[in-house]
């Protein structure tokens, strides 16, 4: 569920702390736990580091982020392609085809 539009936000305000003491071009990255904190537009042009449950993940705040939240653009799970050992020798046979026609296509005489 969305928050009220009478409460506003919920911005964390040790972030906006934080984000007020930087100047504007300082490549600083602003570790941080908070999640949940929505981006306002103070943060743009800031970079963030989110914490994804494992390591700080940077996220560069762009206009288009403003209204989300932090953790939005830092994923918790990897995902680990499926087929496993089978899988991975057909990508490797497919990767040596394409590789061949490409060799084979950039080869060949050119026509006048």
């Amino acid at each position: 569920m969305s928050r009220s539009l009478k409460k506003g936000p919920a911005v964390n305000e040790k972030l906006l702390k934080k984000v007020s003491l930087l100047k504007p071009n300082d490549r600083t990255v602003i570790k941080t736990w908070a999640r949940d904190a929505v981006i306002v537009p103070e943060m743009v042009g800031f970079t963030f580091g989110v914490h994804n449950g494992k390591v700080h993940i940077p996220v560069v705040v762009v206009e288009d982020m403003i209204g989300h939240k932090l953790g939005e653009f830092a994923l918790t799970r990897k995902f680990v392609r499926h087929g496993g050992k089978m899988q991975k020798e057909q990508e490797q046979a497919a990767a040596a085809a394409a590789s061949k026609t490409v060799a084979s296509v950039s080869a060949a005489p050119k026509k006048k």
